[in-house]
């Protein structure tokens, strides 16, 4: 597991499904949530940001829908009332480090400090670790206190090489249920975010989903 961000690459760069060979391999990790219900599980990284995240806060609420939200510490302390609205609208928060930094970029002493810097602030048993890249040491650090929660299926928002289309054409076949779906209520993510996200609560409503914060947040 040294190089978990290897294992999910794929042409151009990453991957939108997780294969169940590389679920297997890194099975410490949460992936899904076990459940025979129609039951999604929504998350956003990177905010909260005041252009992005309010509008994701008022969309779920148009559909009765929850979320978690894997936050970077940095942006809760700029934006101390959208982090409490989160909060306050019933959704789950998620440490996602307090500067986004790489964890195969970084020593493990520096990337627990910066974990626990953000964790200050969100005080959450779930964490994502930024471009969902992490070593073995860390991974063996942060598993004793936490739940550290990747995905199954990445919308690709974040990639500003595809459309708003792609992104739903990457979602929703791939999507099951107690399926972890990533989203970014960022800049850079969101003009395919606008587009993808209606889209997503509207049909799997039609299908008979409900959409469900990950419990520890």
């Amino acid at each position: 597991m040294a190089m978990l961000n290897t294992a999910m690459r794929q042409s151009p760069w990453y991957i939108v499904h997780a294969p169940w060979i590389v679920r297997a391999l890194f099975n410490g990790f949460v992936w899904t949530v076990p459940t025979k219900s129609k039951e999604l599980f929504l998350t956003f990284d990177d905010g909260p940001v005041p252009s992005v995240t309010p509008w994701v806060l008022d969309t779920l609420a148009e559909h009765g829908a929850k979320a978690t939200f894997f936050c970077i510490g940095r942006n809760c302390e700029l934006h101390p009332e959208l982090f409490a609205r989160i909060r306050q609208e019933g959704h789950a928060v998620g440490n996602h480090t307090y500067d986004h930094i790489r964890g195969l970029r970084t020593s493990k002493r520096s990337y627990l400090r910066n974990v626990l810097q953000c964790q200050a602030l969100t005080g959450t048993r779930l964490f994502r670790p930024p471009y969902l890249s992490i070593s073995r040491a860390q991974y063996a650090a942060m598993k004793k206190r936490y739940d550290v929660v990747l995905c199954d299926v990445l919308s690709g928002d974040f990639d500003t090489a595809i459309s708003g289309e792609q992104c739903w054409r990457n979602v929703r076949p791939n999507v099951k249920p107690g399926s972890i779906v990533i989203f970014h209520d960022s800049l850079k993510g969101e003009e395919r975010l606008r587009y993808v996200l209606p889209r997503t609560l509207a049909h799997f409503a039609e299908q008979g989903y409900s959409f469900r914060a990950l419990e520890g947040g």
